[in-house]
């Protein structure tokens, strides 16, 4: 597992708890995409290596009464409309691409359906 850098432990500032959480999800990103790199920001994570096909955010995509204790949200596009009650709220950016988020709450949910779900965003990123 990686040492988390300074932008990312700061990233965290607010959301403690959610740091073992992201640090699971960052180990199977990397483990699946070993050529992906990251992109700390202000308000999100970004994973890329042509194309940006996944994000890691606090964005609140459910109502707060609906989020688990300690939650991420995943961002994905795909090139599809994901038919799962694992989305949260999927919209379609433009003809052809679908931004998908996906409350996470626990390391359990990091199951091979979401893996499954990252392979798609990260093959649907490198065909761009």
């Amino acid at each position: 597992m990686r040492e988390p850098d300074l932008d990312t432990q700061m990233f965290f500032d607010d959301h403690p708890a959610a740091r073992p959480l992201f640090a699971a999800l960052e180990a199977q990103i990397f483990a699946h995409f070993p050529e992906a790199r990251k992109r700390v920001q202000k308000t999100q994570i970004t994973y890329y290596h042509r194309h940006v096909f996944a994000c890691v955010s606090f964005a609140r995509v459910r109502r707060k009464a609906e989020l688990p204790e300690t939650w991420l949200t995943l961002t994905l596009g795909l090139p599809y409309p994901l038919g799962s009650a694992r989305a949260a709220v999927t919209t379609e950016a433009w003809p052809g691409r679908w931004t998908t988020h996906i409350v996470l709450g626990s390391v359990a949910e990091l199951d091979g359906e979401l893996m499954a779900w990252l392979k798609q965003a990260y093959d649907f990123s490198e065909r761009k």
